[in-house]
């Protein structure tokens, strides 16, 4: 056999292995990221109720004093849903993207973002894909938590301190009717 065929199927060979090694790391499953045990949160408690607007302004003012940056690498809205706006670089192009969540608060006064819809350009991709590509490409803060095999966004209120120390909580969310509830925990001493 000639040699210049024996290297062309060397070469392809190779590159099939690269992609293929590619495809398989970036579809495989990553380990659950463990939820943080819950605090009680000691304080007299302030019930607060806003608008959708107000709470994306809020959520947007906290987030960007969290990552310590004018402009942030998401765009959150809030309608019917919960929309967050990205962008991701997949094989040296920009990608955009927009996950849609429904929110879902839990026991202990934390947020769930549970997926719902995306978009990838015209693409079709499994949610835990993106999730765990947008965890790996934007760094968010320590309460917010990335679980792309739950295929949500878990936002750990318990850790995020408002003004003079006072934590917050949800209580109710309803984004259809254009109201939040929260609990404003203001330390006693």
């Amino acid at each position: 056999m000639n040699k210049w065929k024996v290297a062309f199927f060397v070469l392809a060979g190779a590159i099939i292995a690269i992609i293929t090694t590619i495809l398989i790391m970036a579809t495989s499953p990553r380990n659950d990221v463990p939820l943080p045990p819950v605090k009680e949160a000691k304080g007299s408690v302030l019930l607060v109720e806003t608008t959708t607007k107000d709470f994306e302004k809020l959520a947007l003012k906290y987030l960007r004093e969290a990552l310590n940056t004018e402009t942030l690498p998401v765009a959150i809205t809030m309608n019917d849903q919960i929309q967050i706006f990205s962008e991701i670089i997949a094989f040296g192009m920009v990608v955009p993207v927009q996950i849609d969540f429904e929110p879902i608060v839990n026991e202990d006064g934390n947020l769930h973002l549970k997926y719902s819809k995306i978009y990838v350009g015209k693409l079709d991709i499994k949610p835990s894909m993106v999730l765990m590509i947008l965890e790996e490409t934007v760094e968010f803060p320590d309460w917010v938590l990335i679980r792309p095999n739950e295929e949500e966004i878990f936002v750990d209120l318990s850790k995020l301190t408002v003004a003079d120390g006072s934590k917050v909580r949800a209580k109710e969310i309803d984004l259809r009717n254009d109201k939040i509830v929260l609990e404003l925990i203001v330390p006693n001493e």
